[in-house]
Parts: C-alpha cells; sequence; structure tokens
C-alpha cells in the first residue's frame, strides 16, 4: 500500500487530498506565526514529522488532526473531515470498498490461518507483519490498518466472530514481547461476551477446505451478507448469493473443526506461559 505523491508544489492543494490536509495545516499554522517546534508540542509530535505531513509526505494520524482542530481557532472539526479524506492515500483502492463496508458491519466473522486479523492487531505485530512485504510508506500504512478499529470503539461495535489456526499463536512475529502482547489482547477479545474467538488445534493433518485463504463474512443491519477474500496481489469482495453461500458452509465447517469457545480460551493462555512469559 503505497501513498502516491505528485511531484508538483506541495502549496497547491490541487494534486491530492493528503498535500491539501498538509497544505491547511502550514496555512494555519502561518496565520497563527506559530513554528513547526510549536505546533508538535501541542499535538505531541516531533518537528520533523510535522515537515512531512505539510509536505504531503505521510498520512497524519487521528490525533493530530483532533489536535488541530483544537490548537487552530474555528476548526470546527475541518481537519478531521479533511484527515478521512486523505486517509484514503493509505489504502490500495482496491482495499477501500472493504474499509467502507467493514465500518458499516454489524458482525464480522473472520477466518485467518496465517496471522491475527488486523482489526485487532496491536502496533508492534502490525508493524513487523507490514514490514515483510518491504512497502514504501509503512508507517502510513500502519496509521491506516490501526484506524480501522475504531469501530469497535462506537456506540454500537460489530461483533467479533474469529476462527484461527493454532499456528498463529505459536508462530512468533517481531518478538516474544510482540506476541506476548498480541495474545493478551486476542485473549482480551476472547473474554469480551459479545466476541468469539476459536482456535483450530495443530495436529500434524491438514484440517478445513482445501485452499481456504483468509476471508470476511460480513453482515449488515440492512441488506444481504458479502465476503472479502485476502488474495495475492489484492484481495477482492464477493457479493452473488452463490459466493455467500459456499463462504457461510465453509465458515461452518472451520467452526466445527474448531475447539469450544472456553477450550480456544485456554489454549491461548496455555501458548501465553508456554512461549512468551
Amino acid at each position: 500500500m503505497t501513498v502516491e505523491l505528485s511531484p508538483d508544489d506541495a502549496t497547491d492543494p490541487g494534486p491530492s487530498p493528503l498535500r491539501n490536509f498538509g497544505n491547511e495545516v502550514m496555512l494555519e499554522r502561518t496565520r497563527m506565526n506559530m513554528s513547526r517546534v510549536e505546533l508538535g508540542r501541542a499535538v505531541v509530535c516531533g518537528e520533523s514529522l510535522v515537515a512531512k505531513i505539510e509536505r504531503g509526505d505521510r498520512v497524519p494520524q487521528r490525533e493530530f488532526a483532533e489536535g488541530c482542530d483544537q490548537v487552530f481557532p474555528h476548526g470546527n472539526g475541518r481537519f478531521m473531515r479533511l484527515w478521512r479524506i486523505a486517509l484514503r492515500y493509505a489504502y490500495p483502492p482496491w482495499f477501500w470498498p472493504y474499509v467502507e463496508l467493514e465500518k458499516k458491519a454489524t458482525v464480522l466473522r473472520m477466518f485467518n490461518p496465517v496471522v491475527i486479523p488486523g482489526i485487532v492487531q496491536t502496533r508492534e505485530y502490525a508493524t513487523a507483519i507490514l514490514r515483510e512485504g518491504r512497502p514504501k510508506g509503512l508507517e502510513d500504512i500502519v496509521t491506516a490498518r490501526l484506524d480501522r478499529q475504531q469501530i469497535l470503539q462506537r456506540e454500537n461495535p460489530p461483533r467479533l466472530w474469529f476462527v484461527l489456526h493454532e499456528r498463529v499463536l505459536r508462530n512468533i512475529v517481531g518478538s516474544e514481547q510482540v506476541m506476548r502482547q498480541q495474545l493478551l489482547r486476542l485473549l482480551q477479545i476472547a473474554e469480551t461476551l459479545a466476541h468469539r474467538v476459536q482456535i483450530i488445534p495443530d495436529n500434524g493433518r491438514h484440517r478445513g477446505p482445501a485452499g481456504a485463504s483468509p476471508f470476511v463474512l460480513m453482515s449488515f443491519d440492512e441488506g444481504a451478507d458479502v465476503v472479502h477474500v485476502d488474495g495475492f496481489p489484492r484481495g477482492y469482495v464477493l457479493a452473488e448469493p452463490e459466493d455467500v453461500t459456499d463462504a457461510d458452509d465453509a465458515y461452518d465447517l472451520l467452526r466445527a473443526l474448531a475447539m469450544p469457545l472456553d477450550e480456544s480460551t485456554e489454549l491461548i493462555n496455555s501458548a501465553l506461559k508456554e512461549c512468551y512469559s
């Protein structure tokens, strides 16, 4: 996921929403006769990061936009509105439809045989996973991934149901400390009444639908379910009824192969103690 930037003058708001955001920050800052150092102190970041954001070289974090709305007079939420548009630059075009659907979903049923789903990844785990792909703009991609987790903080968050392979708990991503913090986060989800986490035990045999890729079944208050399949080089959304039915059947089979909820939680605890204590 690469942030594409135009070589045009950074003060021109036309090339991209990302540059437009940075231009508005620079205009307000200079209007207040405020240095980049002073703005950085006010929004809790460094001078160099302020400069990169003003040039359109970095996707700002949500906290930066919120801070600008507080620091600059008459912000009235303008920087958060601009930020939501600029955030698109941290996603590849093919992924944005999934992000929009994810925001509207009431239930997310996820299967992943390789990693813990991005919707509950810690910053360190997400950074370690994404770094392996040698992407440009790593910090921007991590910022975008973590911001998706805001849907879990809303008044009526979506319900999560994860089916994961046991190797997800034991394959080290980043470091043992990174894994410990990530499994504690997964355990928190497993122990939340609204959510479900089931683990498919690793008994040395293949279990589950042949060639099953990571996928998400999304349900909504209104409208039919849809499926997002995580593939290479890009994921894709399926909305045809027969495709959704096939995914639903596959998910039912995966849940049947997985351990019950309580036993899955115990297995997460065991992995924490055995591997990352």
